[in-house]
């Protein structure tokens, strides 16, 4: 799926744009259903009525939610059909082999499992339609009565696969109607391009490093090495997370819509709560809409707010993946929100910047080897490692990383802060025009230099597709 949306990026986009604005306004969201049934079907040909069904089943259902505007009971079991029949398809196709292979090893049964293949971004499509439902229900927005319209909204190409998670009150207005001009066109196509050259040259080439290290013996490295692999790993899935929800968003922008921003420089962060509000910002958005606030938020009193935060955070952990590793990295970061909540938050704003961004960022890289490393056995495994249980503190395999990774190394850190986005500012506020005349040029070098990786490449992993 990986080459293949790339493919469909470079050979058909042109065309989907060339035809978005050749016809008239309103075959436009007839281009973007087509091109998104397309571009999903690429890479899913069968799976690709799954994710039809869930649209329909919402849609339908927000039509009977209005319909039965003064019947509650009507109206709340239109909603329970959508919620379950979302949550159902997420079951069967996500966490069936996850649940059957639980129970087995717990009763000691032997339930087939059924080991169904994955459908790309099915929790990104359920949640974003679901969404429209929920808030139906609530009365946030008004039915969309249009079915081209509304699967125009969820077969949106840009972010149909890996996000953001863009919620139908975010785009209700655009979807009917829309303005694109030539300064979003051009915004976007930056915005794209920052995304491309975050994948491809940063990702990726960061990525070796964590896929080389990854299969080695943990109980051998050394110290330097599993900190070296860790780190690039740390790198790799925020470039390449960032990476495409930009290119989402600048896509988005070039067929005149405005997207939600998903990542905040998050490494900069000086708390986890912090840095929750900054990664995957849809994502934690929608939870804290759709799960903490109906189960009462922090309006209860302590012991119910940390009961609520567990809760939000097992299933942000289980969201990402159909594994113990998976819900033990939410709960991690639940117990170190609800910690700091209590008191350790307010120490941590008066630490030194440097100290608290440090502590911050060495808890989420702990954090990153639940999240990759595949069984919790492995898992204590490369923790060790990185505490000195392979025996040596620095090797050749760590000097020869190190010599190898230094630049990349230097541009990731460079680049996932703010100090980038200061620079490039800095640099527009003293040479505006001098910039706004090489912008082009420096565009087009970025797409020639990626399109030349691509091409080279056989190391291309999308991280979040497998969501």
């Amino acid at each position: 799926m990986v080459f293949s949306s790339l493919t469909f990026l470079y050979f058909f986009l042109p065309i989907v744009m060339i035809l978005y604005f050749a016809l008239p306004d309103k075959f436009r969201n007839v281009i973007i259903l087509i091109s998104g049934l397309l571009f999903y079907a690429w890479g899913e040909p069968v799976y690709v009525l799954i994710m039809i069904l869930s649209t329909v089943i919402d849609y339908t259902a927000g039509r009977l939610i209005h319909y039965f505007d003064n019947n509650n009971k009507k109206r709340t079991a239109c909603l329970l059909v959508s919620v379950i029949m979302n949550l159902g398809l997420l079951a069967v196709f996500k966490y069936s082999s996850f649940i059957i292979t639980s129970v087995n090893g717990i009763f000691g049964w032997d339930i087939p499992d059924p080991k169904l293949p994955l459908p790309i971004g099915i929790s990104f499509y359920t949640f974003q339609s679901m969404s429209y439902t929920i808030d139906m229900y609530m009365r946030n927005i008004k039915v969309q009565k249009n079915i081209i319209s509304f699967t125009s909204y969820v077969t949106l190409f840009p972010q149909i696969v890996a996000g953001p998670i863009v919620r139908y009150e975010d785009v209700a207005k655009e979807i009917d109607s829309r303005t694109v001009t030539v300064s979003k066109v051009s915004s976007g196509i930056g915005i794209f391009l920052k995304g491309l050259a975050k994948k491809v040259l940063l990702a990726n080439n960061i990525g070796l490093v964590w896929t080389s290290i990854k299969a080695m013996d943990y109980g051998k490295i050394s110290v330097v090495t599993a900190w070296l692999g860790i780190l690039a790993f740390t790198f790799q899935i925020y470039f390449d997370f960032s990476g495409y929800s930009d290119m989402a968003i600048g896509l988005g922008k070039m067929l005149g819509f405005n997207f939600p921003q998903n990542f905040n420089h998050p490494y900069i962060s000086r708390s986890i709560s912090e840095f929750w509000r900054r990664w995957h910002i849809t994502l934690g958005s929608w939870f804290r809409s759709y799960v903490y606030i109906p189960l009462g938020g922090n309006r209860n009193g302590t012991a119910k707010t940390i009961r609520n935060l567990l809760i939000v955070w097992a299933l942000t952990g289980l969201w990402h993946g159909a594994s113990w590793n998976f819900i033990l990295w939410g709960l991690y970061f639940g117990v170190l929100i609800i910690i700091e909540r209590l008191g350790w938050g307010k120490i941590l704003e008066k630490l030194p910047p440097i100290v608290s961004t440090l502590y911050t960022f060495i808890l989420v890289v702990f954090g990153w080897v639940l999240f990759d490393v595949s069984t919790l056995p492995k898992v204590f495994d490369y923790f060790k490692a990185m505490f000195g249980a392979g025996g040596a503190f620095f090797d050749s395999t760590a000097k020869y990383t190190l010599i190898s990774n230094f630049i990349v190394f230097a541009v990731c850190i460079f680049a996932s802060t703010d100090l980038y986005s200061k620079t490039v500012e800095k640099l527009k506020s003293k040479n505006k025009k001098l910039i706004e005349y090489t912008a082009p040029a420096i565009q087009l070098a970025v797409l020639l230099i990626c399109t030349a990786y691509l091409v080279d490449a056989t190391y291309n992993p999308f991280l979040y597709f497998r969501f």
